[in-house]
This record gives structure tokens, C-alpha cells and sequence, in this order.
């Protein structure tokens, strides 16, 4: 084509000008030479520049072309067009015209802002792909918001938002990321509603769970819902692809929930449904230790779970389960019990194997010596491993022979290796006793000769009672002095009063039953009784200091007197003559009231003290009185000063 013609084209008058470029979008559908089609994509380019003022200054006249000749539109040839006139420059009729822009708009799409649109790629390049929208203008979008999709290519249909028809520069704008977004979005809403399975890619580990990658958007897959087993390690799972449900969605702050656990849950809910259906007691059955507790396992059969308690996994005595069974080891059970609805199956792993009462050597028998290991501590005893499983008991009472009572943790501890004899033996009952105090000999035997009645020996404090002291002549030898065998002088209420746990005390034999193992002994009994002697010094009547030493609120209270003897002195005699009563650590005069050799008992009263002067001093006044007026009776002169000093000591007389 000449310069001349291209020269044309390019000065076109802008009527002319859109009808080019609506001419070369028919030049699809009509076939042309090839210098035509050539020449029109050389104007086409050159127009392109100025595209933007060409359709402002055409519009106008275009309608104004459309509304004259709309009934001839039908009549122009468009399979005969005349691409070379168009190439020249030269103009049409109006027929002419009209087809071409009919045909020309009825390949562009109607587009709005905020549209989701769909397009073709048409080219990729390092930094952008190129997208046909059938609009007047591509759409352009950044390489990075493909790279969830290596295998991109040219023909492949996407989605686009339509951000904006026209910005600043005149250009479309349109995003596929926001589509995806906003696509996920809607499939997600969709998803949980239908309870459709979806697949997405784990991304990340956060705190309590996991972040996948759903239809492009990051959804929560919490801890609880990885699996219907714990987890003990999320990161495992960083980089898979999982199959998910969706359960739960916050609007508001764009949150999405998926669970993989409910997947599993309906899979086993079936699996469930059979072996429950099919569960007997006794059964045997294979599982995996699902979880393990201070109290026992949990096993997973297939679906449901069952509990080995810690006591039934093993003949002997265990601390925790992790000495049997670890996490996710396969292991054989059998099925103990289960509720009548069989939601809870007691499930055991000792029961498998043969009872070691079973192996239980036949000789063993009742007199034997053994030998193991304390296991277990109680109170009223200790359990002893002779073999594994098997355990004799070893009472408190059969570990010394010492009658007083102790605790078991007075002789042995746990993990102690002792030696005993078997007391009892039940093989039916698998029951066993033992003893160790009858690997030594009975210190009772020959008792009557050791420690005859009125001997004396020294022993040890060793425990109280209200009534009395126990003490220990020599181990297994114990007896008990009563609290009123303690003193001869002290009124003893408690034994703590008199003597410490761990005291020597010099005492004697009082009484000895071999029969029932008791012995006892005196403390006071190696004094003389002082009574008989004290019975001269505290006579009825006499007085002598005392100090107050025990205060009791309502009945009265204690007094220390010479020679460490002991009196009580009532409430109503510790009156003092100002009125007050007598306090604790205060010395004063006491009168003896009573003294009792038999009991031992000194009544006391201090009151009577000064009560007592008061009494002489009355017989004393009243003697005089009676004297003086004897003595003015028998004068024959009497005046009127001794009548008044007559009655002055008569008042006094009589109180006045």
C-alpha cells in the first residue's frame, strides 16, 4: 500500500476514524487480503493515542448518523463490505455506516464497576498477564496474584473484578485476587450450608491449631478438630493437603472454621455402629493406646473407646500406667464390662495372662520363710511382693512384739527387702499373711521368771494415755503404770503432767498376766507412804503456808504445802479478808479443814484463817463487857459517865 494512502487513513476525519476501528473489529468475521488486513492494524495503532479524544468528538455524530438511517441498516451487504475503500480513507453511505457500528457493538460485553467478569489469558509476560474481557480494552493484571497457579497458560478462563471502567490514565482496572477472594468467599458460605467436603493446604502452625488455605483465603483448623486422637505435633501437618468441612463462619471479622475431625467422626460413626453391635463380655479384641492417665489407658478399637483401669493392667502393683503401655502402641484387650447403652467398656490387659498365684510354687505353705519386697504402706500394716503379683500382708501387730500400738512406718519402709514368715495362706482367696517379729524369739517366754511381781527394773516412756503411762522394760516387754500409781504426793490428772516420752522411769512389778501378755508396774510404790507420817505435822486445825498453784474456775483450787505434798482448797474457803480470792502463785496462811491418810486427800481452807481471829476477838469483847458490868452492878455509887461506858460496851457487844 502506498504512503499517500496511509497518509490519508491517518488524516481521517473523526466520523471516519471510529468507523475504522469498528470496520477492523468485523474484519474478524469477514475474510480479507492479507495487505487489507495489514493496512488496518497499521491505523488502528496510529489512532490508538488519540482513541480517547476520536470517541468524544465522534459521538455526537454517530448517533446523529444512526437516527437518519436506522431503517436502511438491513440493506447493505456486509459479506461484499469494501475493505480497500475503507483502507483509503474514503466514506460510506449511511446504510454503510450503520451496519459497521451495529456489528462493531455487538462484539463488546457490557461491564460495570465492581463486576465479576470472566476472561481469557491472552499473553503472559515477566510481570503481567494479559486477560480479553470482549470489552474495548484488555485487562491487565500483576503475574504475582497467579502464583497459587504455576501452570497458568494462554486460553485459560479467570476471574476478574472490575475495580474501575476508566482511572486516571484511561485505563481499565481489574484484579484477580479480589475475584478469588470474593469467589472463595461465596463457595465457603455455600460449603457450610451444603456440608460440601472442600481441600485445602496447610500453611501454618499458630497457637491452638493450624491455618489452611482455603480457595485462596486462610481459614482456622483448631487443635481439637485435627484428629479424633490428640495431637502431640502439629507441624507435622505444615505443608499437606487436607480434606476439610467448613462449621463455622464470623462475618464479621471474616473468620472461617473447618474441622478434618468431623471427616473421621462420620467414617467411624459407621465402623462404630458394627463393633458396638457386636460387643460381648470376654471378647479380645486389638487397639491403640490412644491416651494415657494417671488412672488408667484409653484405647481406641476401631472407632470406640475403652478404658483399661491402672488396676487392671497388670498382676502387680504399678505407679502409672507409662510402666506398662506407650502412646499409639498397638496392644491385645479384653472386653471386662460395659453399660447397657455401651457408651462406657471397661476393657483389661491383665487378664491375658496367667495369674501369678497360679505359679505359685505348691510347697509353699504356712511356717515358710519368704522373702520380698514392701510395696505398699498402710497404716494398720505393709503389702509385701514375694513374687510378681503376689503379696502377703504384714499387720502392724505382727511386726514387733511390742503390745503398745504404732504405726507400720515405726518399722519398714517402701522398697524395703525383708524377710518373713507365712502366717496364713489362702490360694481360692489368693490371700496371705505374714510376720516378722516370729523370725525372733518371744521375749514373753520365761516372763515369770524375768520379771517376777515386786521386782524392780528401769524403763523407757513410751506413749500416754488418760489413765496412765506405757513403758517398755526391753523390746516386745511393755507395762503400764496407772496415773494413780505415779506420785504419793502429787495429784496427778494426766501422766504429761508427771513425765516425758523418752523418760527413764525406776518402777516395779505390781501384777503379771502371761495369758493376755500384760504387765503392771508402780512408780510411787518404791517410796515409802508418807501419809502416816503427815498425819502428825497437817492435824485438823493447824495452820501452815501454802501457795496456790492450780486456779480452777468454779471448784476451787491446788496448794503446794511443805514436804511437796499436795492440799485443795474449795471456792467458798479462798475468800480473803479484803473481800478478793486467793490468785494463782499467791502464798497464804491455810488451815487444814480434813486430812484423809486413806485417800491421801488434805482439805484446806484459808478463810477460816482470819474468820477464826474474828471469833476470839468477839469472845474476848464479850467477856469484858460481861466483867465491867458485874463490876458496876455491885458498886453502891454509880455516875452518869459509867452508865454511858455500860452501854457503849454493850452495843460493842452486840455488834452496834
Amino acid at each position: 500500500m502506498s504512503e499517500n494512502t496511509e497518509d490519508k487513513a491517518a488524516e481521517s476525519t473523526p466520523e471516519t476514524v471510529e468507523n475504522q476501528v469498528e470496520a477492523t473489529t468485523e474484519n474478524t468475521e469477514v475474510e480479507a487480503t492479507e495487505e487489507v488486513v495489514e493496512s488496518t492494524e497499521k491505523i488502528v495503532k496510529k489512532d490508538v493515542t488519540t482513541k480517547e479524544i476520536v470517541e468524544t468528538e465522534a459521538d455526537d455524530e454517530v448517533k446523529e448518523i444512526v437516527a437518519e438511517r436506522k431503517q436502511e441498516e438491513e440493506k447493505i451487504d456486509l459479506e461484499n463490505f469494501d475493505w480497500d475503500m475503507y483502507a483509503a480513507g474514503e466514506t460510506y453511505s449511511a446504510e454503510e455506516t450503520k451496519a459497521i457500528e451495529a456489528k462493531y457493538e455487538g462484539t463488546l460485553k457490557s461491564i460495570k464497576n465492581k463486576e465479576l467478569v470472566t476472561g481469557k489469558v491472552l499473553s503472559i509476560g515477566e510481570r503481567e498477564v494479559v486477560i480479553n474481557l470482549d470489552y474495548k480494552s484488555e485487562g491487565v493484571v500483576a503475574i504475582n496474584e497467579f502464583r497459587y497457579n504455576p501452570d497458568l497458560a494462554i486460553g485459560d478462563e479467570v476471574e476478574l473484578i472490575v475495580e474501575k471502567l476508566e482511572n486516571k490514565k484511561g485505563q481499565l482496572e481489574v484484579s484477580h485476587k479480589i475475584a478469588r477472594i470474593h469467589r472463595a468467599w461465596l463457595k465457603v458460605n455455600e460449603c457450610l450450608e451444603t456440608g460440601e467436603i472442600i481441600t485445602g493446604r496447610v500453611k501454618s502452625r499458630t497457637k491452638g491449631g493450624l491455618i489452611a488455605d482455603v480457595f485462596g483465603i486462610e481459614a482456622f483448623l483448631p487443635g481439637s478438630q485435627i484428629d479424633v486422637k490428640p495431637i502431640r505435633d502439629y507441624d507435622e501437618f505444615v505443608g499437606k493437603n487436607m480434606e476439610f468441612k467448613v462449621v463455622k463462619i464470623n462475618h464479621e471479622f471474616k473468620n472461617v472454621v473447618v474441622s478434618h475431625k468431623a471427616l473421621i467422626e462420620a467414617e467411624l460413626e459407621e465402623q462404630k455402629k458394627q463393633i458396638m453391635s457386636g460387643l460381648e463380655k470376654g471378647q479380645v479384641l486389638q487397639g491403640i493406646v490412644k491416651n494415657v492417665t494417671s488412672y488408667g489407658v484409653f484405647v481406641d478399637l476401631g472407632g470406640v473407646d475403652g478404658l483399661i483401669h491402672i488396676t487392671d493392667l497388670s498382676w502387680k502393683r504399678i505407679k502409672h500406667p507409662e510402666e506398662i503401655v506407650t502412646l499409639d502402641e498397638k496392644i491385645n484387650v479384653v472386653i471386662l464390662d460395659f453399660n447397657d447403652d455401651k457408651k462406657r467398656i471397661a476393657l483389661g490387659l491383665k487378664q491375658l495372662e496367667k495369674h501369678p498365684w497360679d505359679s505359685l510354687d505348691e510347697k509353699m505353705a504356712v511356717g515358710d520363710k519368704v522373702k520380698g519386697k514392701v510395696v505398699v504402706m498402710a497404716d494398720y500394716g505393709a503389702f509385701v511382693e514375694i513374687a510378681d503379683g503376689v503379696e502377703g500382708l504384714i499387720h502392724v501387730s505382727e511386726m514387733s512384739w511390742s503390745q503398745h500400738l504404732r504405726s507400720a512406718q515405726d518399722f519398714v519402709n517402701v522398697g524395703d527387702e525383708i524377710e518373713a514368715q507365712v502366717l496364713t495362706l489362702d490360694r481360692e482367696e489368693r490371700k496371705m499373711s505374714l510376720g516378722v517379729k516370729q523370725l525372733s524369739p518371744d521375749p514373753w517366754e520365761g516372763i515369770a521368771t524375768k520379771y517376777p511381781v515386786g521386782s524392780e527394773h528401769k524403763s523407757t516412756v513410751r506413749n500416754f494415755t488418760n489413765f496412765g503411762v506405757f513403758t517398755e522394760l526391753e523390746p516386745g516387754i511393755d507395762g503400764l503404770i496407772h496415773v494413780s500409781d505415779l506420785s504419793w504426793n502429787k495429784k496427778v490428772k494426766h501422766p504429761s503432767e508427771f513425765c516425758n516420752v523418752g523418760d527413764e522411769l525406776q518402777v516395779v512389778v505390781m501384777e503379771l498376766d502371761v495369758e493376755n501378755r500384760k504387765l503392771s508396774l508402780g512408780h510411787k510404790q518404791l517410796e515409802e507412804k508418807p501419809w502416816e507420817q503427815f498425819e502428825s505435822v497437817f492435824v485438823e486445825g493447824s495452820t501452815h503456808q501454802g501457795t496456790v498453784i492450780k486456779v480452777e474456775a468454779k471448784s476451787g483450787a491446788v496448794v503446794s504445802l511443805p514436804y511437796g505434798i499436795e492440799g485443795y482448797a474449795p471456792a467458798r474457803h479462798l475468800k480473803k479478808e479484803d473481800g478478793e480470792r486467793a490468785k494463782l502463785d499467791e502464798v497464804l496462811d491455810f488451815v487444814v479443814l480434813e486430812f484423809d491418810n486413806a485417800t491421801g486427800k488434805i482439805i484446806l481452807s484459808h478463810t477460816r484463817t482470819f474468820e477464826e481471829e474474828q471469833e476470839k476477838e468477839a469472845k474476848k469483847t464479850k467477856a469484858e463487857t460481861s466483867k465491867q458490868m458485874k463490876k458496876m452492878s455491885n458498886s453502891p455509887k454509880s455516875t452518869l459517865g459509867d452508865m454511858d461506858a455500860l452501854q457503849s460496851l454493850k452495843d460493842k457487844l452486840e455488834g452496834k
